[in-house]
């Protein structure tokens, strides 16, 4: 029996030293991923939102935010810091977490090279580096890594060539690795990815051919190589790839002709992108076969027609974009039979056939459009006749541009039933008659073109109460009479152009209170009486033009308030006087014209005026000096009977004045001692409610401890944040200090100081002071101060982090429902309740800041609508504002194709906060765009209402769910339930795509 039990015993014997070994082993690999991981967070220099608070030795590591192990080895298997702005370098030692599949740090502020030791992972599956800093080159040793799925660097600072081997992933699924400054060419090795669905590599420097091994790719679904210098044919290959919905190449130069049977070999396509290239050739006839097709757009090419005649086959057209190309010129003029064809497209909201060479009478069936319309390009054709009376049918259409043509006939009543339009362009044609007062009917109107044509009659005055409007020119017409006083009510107006007509009377004295105005040109016309020192008060100008008028009287000293004037001309009117002195410190100028005048005394040789290329006085024959090049006659030097009697006057004034001002300082200063010694025993002073201390420079250099890095809060578009405290202010302080050296600073600076000093409420960030000074260098030094928001933002307690196991941080629903109606509160205040509307234009929870209470206050006022960028060229021909403004994920799509802004477009941003807020995800979250939902509207849309509590926030249910019986459990997840989705479907009614649609804040 010894003899059986001796082999039993040996092996007992090796079984537990063998599992002793592995324990050792698995210890040892532990302790090998702690100083991994330590040895990253020493490598962050700045953790704003405290993501690594949590890495300490309190917990173990396996629990620290963002880490992730596998439940046998405790090995860490994912490291996911996503959205967390952090600060520092990727440490090399990350390459010893053997057991990573899954590294996320998107969105964060790493820079540095990304360390070749990556490659040690030979597990990794994930990496998303995006939107990051990370600079060198693609690691050359990530080709180690063999079973990488996801590979995404997008949006940093990488150059060099791309990987040139990609055989090595033979798994991969998506790479995206657009927006760096990547060149050379792309290796025909990509063919070999035959797993791919997505490619993106828009925005490089990408050189070469797209090669033909691209045609490989089989599964590719999504294809993005726009913005980059690609030349050639595209590969045939390419277009037989079946399984594409989506491919971008615009922005290249790319030639040849599209395929003829491109509609029949990708059958799938949703969407087509080959804008600004150099395609030639016939728009190919089968696309009216790619039933699928939802935005086609080709403009800037050289393609020709005939344009397919049966393209109201394709039910879910939505975007038509043939602009910009040789169409017209093979077919024969009044050849409209497919824009008669587009009447079936019922899904029509954007179509763009301008500067085509399209020839003939504009059709009548443009009236029968589908009323789904928002968006027509006609622009820059040959087209003539006029413009049908039934126009009005469109009644969603938001832009409609019909300029430089041959149109002729009047104005259709009838379009004053486009309520919804936002531009309007019928300039640069032959249209005459009168300006129908019907056009006052379009409250939305933004920007109204009519210039160059033959209107006749006055402006009818209803048209200036339409306040939403922002460009306004009238130029070159015949019309005539008085510029009524309720120019004023045009509020949010930038540019205003009435110049080249027939003109009368007095300038408006009204028209200071136009304070957004950026650029007023009333030339030619037959203005008279003094230029009104009102204007004075348009405070945002940077280019007025008062020229070929008769104007005369002095230049009014209020001028020198125009402190962003770069062009100002005022010649060939009756102006006298002297040249105001304050011009001499207008650096900011590029030319002054006062030419042909009636001005007179010496013309300076400071400032501008040494600068003969900066300015101009010909034609004023009784000014004297100024520099030598301009030839004027030196200014005689001699002391009059006047003079004398002057200079004895201010004798016997000083003699006088002198003791009177001695007397009175004595009693002052008695005063001032009486009252001090009253108040030795007060306290420190608080800012009063609507008192604005002045804080200086050094102040503020001392409040932030000389702007100390840990005194840094964050950066915004124009400057930074710090935090300071001063003695003399019972709060603390966010100092926000403007880089004056960012194009627009010094007009953001402006605009802020001109709104928030005028707004005041519960939910809007209160402002102390502003300080305008200079730095002990001699530079210019702009600061705004506020009030410092003890909680932060709400972005820091919405995502402390994506894989947070803690509730410290946590935001109850009676909180998140109570900050939801603190911001909405604000909004309203903003778009109804303030001296004039304001539009904020990024609603986004980093701009919601919270005080110790939890009450929200919306603050960054940078992007509101007092912030236009200006444009010089007054034969602008574009319809659109001035840019995109706002957060991706919160624009509202209208912003996406013209930029202007609306109030519409900040309950959307508002909507899409809402959903935020109770749902616990972003609106760019990579869970709901590689869903395949689209955005955050579509995701929570899709839940209702039999999954509301599958995509509510699950921290919302912590306090409930830890208190209370299983009955009382079961009751408040009901109620919670009808809460939930209540607040949910507010938060869809307010992000409705279209804006028409959307609620009132």
């Amino acid at each position: 029996m010894a003899f059986c039990f001796r082999p039993f015993l040996i092996f007992l014997i090796i079984f537990v030293l063998e599992n002793s070994t592995t324990h050792v082993d698995a210890f040892a690999n532990n302790v090998t991923d702690h100083q991994a991981l330590l040895s990253f967070k020493a490598s962050i220099t700045d953790d704003p939102l405290g993501a690594l608070d949590s890495w300490n030795n309190s917990i173990h590591f396996c629990e620290w935010n963002g880490v992730t192990c596998s439940s046998r080895r405790q090995r860490v298997t994912a490291l996911n810091l996503t959205y967390q702005h952090m600060t520092g370098t990727l440490s090399p030692n990350i390459g010893n977490l053997s057991f990573l599949r899954g590294i996320y740090l998107y969105e964060n502020n790493f820079h540095g090279l990304i360390p070749n030791e990556i490659g040690q992972l030979l597990r990794l599956k994930e990496l998303n580096l995006g939107y990051n800093s990370f600079q060198g080159i693609f690691p050359p040793n990530l080709s180690q890594c063999v079973d990488l799925r996801k590979l995404s660097m997008y949006s940093n600072n990488l150059k060099g060539k791309l990987p040139t081997v990609f055989t090595s992933w033979p798994r991969l699924y998506l790479v995206y690795l657009g927006k760096n400054h990547f060149t050379g060419s792309i290796s025909p090795s990509i063919g070999n990815l035959s797993s791919l669905h997505g490619l993106r590599l828009e925005i490089n420097n990408l050189e070469g051919h797209i090669p033909v091994e691209i045609g490989h790719l089989k599964k590719l679904e999504y294809l993005d190589l726009s913005v980059n210098n690609l030349l050639g044919v595209v590969p045939l290959p390419l277009y037989n790839i079946s399984s594409l919905f989506s491919v971008s190449l615009s922005v290249n130069e790319l030639a040849g002709t599209l395929p003829t049977d491109l509609g029949f070999t990708l059958p799938k396509l949703q969407e087509f992108y080959v804008g600004r290239n150099k395609f030639s050739g016939p728009l190919p006839p089968s696309i009216n076969n790619a039933s699928n097709l939802v935005d086609f757009e080709i403009v800037e090419n050289n393609i020709t027609g005939p344009i397919p005649n049966n393209l109201g086959s394709l039910p879910n057209l939505q975007t038509l974009g043939l602009g910009h190309n040789l169409l017209g010129e093979s077919m024969r003029p009044n050849d409209w039979s497919f824009f008669n064809s587009l009447v079936n497209c019922t899904n029509l909201r954007r179509l763009g056939l301008h500067e085509s060479s399209l020839r003939g009478v504009l059709p009548y069936s443009i009236v029968n459009l589908s009323t789904t319309m928002e968006e027509l390009y006609l622009y820059g054709n040959l087209l003539y006749g006029s413009i049908p009376r039934e126009i009005g049918k469109l009644v969603n259409m938001r832009v409609l541009n019909l300029y430089e043509n041959l149109l002729t006939g009047t104005i259709p009543e009838s379009v004053g039933k486009l309520s919804k339009l936002s531009g309007l362009g019928l300039n640069n044609n032959n249209i005459s008659g009168m300006i129908p007062t019907s056009i006052s009917n379009i409250t939305q109107l933004y920007g109204l073109r009519l210039q160059d044509n033959k209107l006749q009659g006055s402006i009818p005055t209803q048209l200036f109460n339409i306040s939403t409007m922002e460009q306004f020119s009238l130029a070159n017409n015949r019309l005539r009479g008085v510029l009524p006083e309720e120019v004023e009510y045009l509020s949010k107006c930038y540019y205003l152009d009435f110049s080249q007509n027939l003109f009368t009377g007095p300038l408006p004295s009204k028209i200071g209170s136009l304070k957004q105005l950026d650029v007023l040109d009333l030339s030619y016309n037959k203005l008279t009486g003094d230029i009104p020192s009102t204007l004075g008060g348009c405070v945002m100008l940077e280019e007025l033009y008062l020229e070929g008028n008769f104007f005369q009287g002095k230049i009014p000293t209020s001028l020198k308030a125009l402190k962003n004037l770069a062009l100002l001309d005022l010649s060939n009117n009756n102006i006298s006087g002297n040249i105001p002195t304050f011009f001499d410190g207008f650096h900011q100028i590029i030319f002054l014209n006062l030419s042909d005048n009636k001005l007179g005394g010496e013309v300076s040789k400071r400032g501008l005026f040494s600068n003969v290329s900066a300015f101009s006085v010909i034609g004023n024959s009784e000014l004297c000096g100024g520099i030598q090049a301009l030839h004027l006659d030196a200014c005689p030097v001699n002391v009059s009977r006047n003079k004398k009697k002057s200079l004895a006057l201010r004798i016997v004034l000083l003699l006088v004045l002198v003791p009177l001002g001695v007397l009175s300082a004595c009693l002052a200063c008695i005063c001032y001692r009486r009252r001090n010694s009253k108040k030795l025993d007060d306290h420190v002073p608080v800012l009063k409610e609507n008192q604005h201390i002045q804080l200086s420079y050094q102040d503020l250099l001392l409040a932030t401890n000389e702007f100390s890095p840990s005194n840094f809060l964050g950066e915004g578009r124009y400057g930074s944040v710090y935090k300071g405290a001063r003695e003399s202010v019972e709060h603390i302080l966010a100092v926000k200090v403007l880089n004056v050296e960012v194009h627009g600073a010094n007009k953001s600076f402006l605009a802020e100081c001109e709104t928030l000093r005028n707004i005041r409420h519960r939910n809007l960030i209160k402002i102390i002071t502003a300080c305008s000074s200079i730095d002990f260098k001699g530079n210019d030094f702009k600061a705004l101060v506020f009030e410092f928001m003890t909680n932060g933002s709400l972005d820091s307690w919405l995502h402390p982090s994506p894989s947070y196991q803690g509730n410290e941080r946590n935001l109850t629903l009676f909180q998140r429902l109570n900050i939801a109606i603190d911001v909405a509160q604000g909004v309203d205040y903003l778009h109804h309740h303030s001296h004039t509307s304001i539009i904020h234009s990024d609603i986004k929870p980093q701009n919601i800041l919270l005080n110790e209470d939890f009450v929200a206050h919306i603050g960054d006022f940078g992007l509101a609508r007092f912030t236009f960028a200006t444009t010089s060229d007054i034969n602008q021909t574009q319809m659109s504002s001035t840019g995109v403004h706002g957060t991706v994920g919160y624009i509202p799509p209208e912003y996406g194709m013209f930029g202007e802004i609306s109030i519409e477009g900040d309950v959307y941003s508002y909507g899409i906060l809402l959903l935020e807020i109770f749902s616990g995800k972003r609106p760019t979250e990579n869970s709901i765009l590689i869903d395949g939902v689209g955005n955050l509207h579509d995701y929570v849309k899709k839940a209702l209402p039999q999954r509301v509590m599958d995509i509510a926030d699950p921290r919302t249910l912590l306090d409930h769910e830890e208190h209370g019986s299983t009955v009382s459990q079961t009751h408040s997840r009901a109620m919670m339930e009808v809460c939930l989705e209540s607040i949910f479907e507010v938060g869809l009614l307010c992000s409705e795509e279209m804006p028409q649609n959307r609620i009132d804040i």
